[in-house]
């Protein structure tokens, strides 16, 4: 009988040449196990998603409850969701009374998507201002964004009107005038190795766009729901965004991803045209019910209040003197070692040891810290002499 690697290599469409492959049988709080047994502990919570941890029981109960009285029903006003409807009311409690109004989608990437056409239908503008290395997701909208034109140019050409300028660089807001409808901003710059905006820049683009009447969309999908130490990286700087946008820790391991701005804005997509953005599954019920358990979860108890204190103690156990800096923002770190080959090859012998890490798109020789925020000190320090052990093995070895 065919293995599940060799059955996966050969049905499921392939976007690296060397997948990982691990095959997983379950998964519980922030530990994974194989096929075989072997026990990992998961440093990238599948990229910043498992913030509440693998299978929370809370949200597991919320899905079954959900699934016992109804999955898929059509969307947005035809049929209304109880578990939308109180997933939308949980975020507006939580948010500034400007962010009073969302939009259910499918992922950051869609949601992205979505900001941009409000955008544009709110201002009847066309110009979009973006950052050099920034990620705002896949699809050919959202791609034309930001990131590396190397990783990118083998699909252009890209979306017209996007202009991309320096991060941080307040000169580069000089770019910005009337004909803009809007900035796409990470509050910190992720697959570019972890770089958050500084206070005197957001603070320049919040007075340009002001001058010219220009929405600012603070992309946090990787940033939002507690992975920084707070509900929202926004909640730092004193800034709120016109438009926000949220996905990825959202679900609490479902699929979905939202826009949220002000009623007034959002209803522009209900005339010239009516059904001016429209989804089939954004907003489903399970994927809402899951959202709302998971939001409950990390911002009525302490979870995320304990972000910047783990975040200190993965700072204080990984010294060596072959990392070559150290940068994070919460629990995202970056982990940068002289060569992307010396990055991999730690990634690899972390794997060995049960330990599963990552690196970044626009930064290969950076290693990836996101665990689950409800990663103890004990897994912490494990997991730290697991990469510092893995680092000496792999300078022992060349």
């Amino acid at each position: 009988m065919a293995s599940q690697r060799h059955l996966f290599l050969q049905h499921c469409a392939q976007t690296s040449q060397e997948p990982m492959g691990i095959e997983v049988a379950r998964a519980e709080g922030v530990k994974l196990w194989d096929v075989n047994g072997k026990e990992y502990i998961d440093l990238i919570a599948g990229i910043s998603v498992n913030n509440a941890g693998h299978r929370h029981p809370l949200i597991i109960k919320a899905i079954k409850e959900q699934l016992d009285k109804y999955s898929y029903l059509m969307v947005y006003g035809e049929y209304l969701h109880q578990p939308m409807v109180d997933l939308a009311k949980y975020l507006s409690d939580n948010l500034p009374k400007t962010l009073d109004s969302t939009f259910f989608v499918n992922s950051g990437s869609e949601a992205i998507e979505g900001a941009l056409k409000l955008a544009k239908r709110w201002t009847g503008r066309s110009n979009i201002l973006a950052f050099n290395n920034a990620y705002h997701g896949a699809t050919h909208g959202a791609m034309s964004l930001g990131g590396s034109y190397e990783r990118k140019q083998a699909f252009a050409p890209f979306l017209p009107g996007v202009y991309n300028v320096e991060y941080n660089n307040k000169e580069s807001l000089n770019k910005l005038n009337d004909s803009f409808a809007a900035v796409v901003v990470e509050l910190v710059q992720a697959e570019s190795g972890i770089y958050p905006i500084s206070q005197d820049f957001l603070e320049a683009l919040k007075a340009k766009c002001a001058e010219h009447d220009i929405l600012i969309i603070f992309d946090e999908v990787q940033t939002g729901i507690g992975r920084t130490g707070k509900r929202f990286a926004f909640e730092y700087f004193n800034v709120v965004p016109d438009i926000l946008v949220l996905a990825k820790g959202l679900g609490g391991g479902m699929p979905i991803g939202c826009f949220i701005s002000d009623k007034k804005k959002m209803q522009s997509f209900t005339e010239n045209p009516v059904l001016g953005h429209i989804t089939t599954y954004g907003g489903h019920p399970i994927c809402c019910a899951a959202a709302l358990a998971n939001l409950k979860v990390l911002f009525d108890g302490n979870i995320i209040i304990k972000v910047k204190e783990k975040e200190q103690l993965f700072r204080a156990q990984l010294k060596h003197t072959k990392i070559k800096a150290l940068r994070s923002f919460g629990l995202m770190m970056a982990v940068q070692f002289e060569s992307t080959d010396i990055n991999m090859k730690v990634i690899h012998a972390c794997l060995e040891r049960g330990l599963i890490t990552d690196w970044f798109l626009y930064a290969d020789d950076c290693l990836r810290i996101a665990p689950p925020l409800t990663i103890s000190k004990g897994e912490i320090k494990k997991a730290c002499q697991i990469i510092l052990r893995s680092i000496d093995a792999v300078y022992t070895n060349s």
